[in-house]
């Protein structure tokens, strides 16, 4: 008669790994998410004349400009250079995740962010 349950081979110590493993992983992601939510990232653009920061949960959270920038004749370059400041601030907050992620799964590529 068939044994029912469990796995041949001592596959219960293996899953029991396994599940460690995955519980500890899924601690460190927390964590690193918290800790990424935390910091803040900071672009240019324009040379520098608009600077933007955000934070981690993507909320703008300064703008900075140039006196030289802000020409009221010209207002559509400032928004250009406004947006592409916010733009490379989220760029990098976003690259900062996904490289703290793969530190973490080692890689495994889960798309968890």
């Amino acid at each position: 008669m068939a044994k029912r349950g469990g796995f041949p081979g001592g596959m219960p110590g293996n899953m029991n790994n396994l599940m460690k493993q995955a519980q500890k992983m899924q601690k460190q992601m927390e964590e690193a998410q918290a800790e990424l939510e935390q910091s803040e990232y900071t672009a240019t653009a324009g040379g520098g004349a608009v600077e933007v920061t955000i934070s981690g949960t993507k909320e703008i959270t300064k703008i900075k400009l140039d006196e030289e920038v802000v020409d009221p004749e010209d207002i559509e370059m400032l928004e250009d250079l406004i947006m592409a400041a916010v733009n490379e601030a989220i760029r990098k907050m976003d690259e900062m995740s996904t490289q703290k992620m793969s530190q973490i799964t080692g890689g495994m590529g889960m798309g968890l962010f």
